[in-house]
C-alpha cells in the first residue's frame, strides 16, 4: 500500500510538472495572438484609412514577432480584413496618423514582451 501511493505521488509529480510548465508557456503565446489581433485591427484602419506606412509597419511587426503558424497568420488576416471592412462601411471617420502610430508603438511594446523577435528576424525589418 505505501509503495502504491509513493508510486502515485511520483506519477503524478510526473504529469503536473510538465503540466503547469505548458501552461506557464501559453501565457504570452495567448497574449501575443491578443496582440496580433490588435495589430491586425490597426492594420485595417491604416490600410482603409490610406495611411499605408502605419500598415507597412504593422505587417513588418507581425512578421517579426508571431510564431510562423496558420494561427497566427489566420488571425492577422481575418483581423486586417473585419476591420478593414468595418471602416470603409461605415460612416466613422478615420483615427488620424498620430493616434494608429501611438498604438502601433505600445502593441510593439506589448509583442516585445510576449513574443520577442528571434535574432535573424530582427534585422529583416526596421522598427516603427
Amino acid at each position: 500500500m505505501k509503495n502504491t501511493l509513493r508510486l502515485t505521488r511520483s506519477a503524478l509529480l510526473r504529469i503536473a510538472l510538465p503540466l503547469a510548465c505548458l501552461a506557464t508557456w501559453a501565457q504570452p503565446i495567448e497574449a501575443g495572438l491578443q496582440a496580433i489581433t490588435e495589430l491586425a485591427h490597426v492594420n485595417g484602419l491604416a490600410m482603409a484609412c490610406q495611411e499605408m506606412g502605419i500598415a507597412a509597419q504593422a505587417k513588418a511587426l507581425m512578421l517579426r514577432h508571431a510564431p510562423k503558424t496558420a494561427r497566427f497568420g489566420s488571425a492577422f488576416d481575418e483581423g486586417t480584413h473585419l476591420s478593414f471592412l468595418a471602416q470603409t462601411r461605415s460612416s466613422a471617420t478615420c483615427p488620424d496618423e498620430p493616434t494608429l502610430r501611438l498604438q502601433l508603438l505600445a502593441l510593439a511594446l506589448t509583442l516585445q514582451a510576449n513574443l520577442p523577435a528571434g535574432p535573424s528576424n530582427q534585422t529583416a525589418t526596421k522598427a516603427p
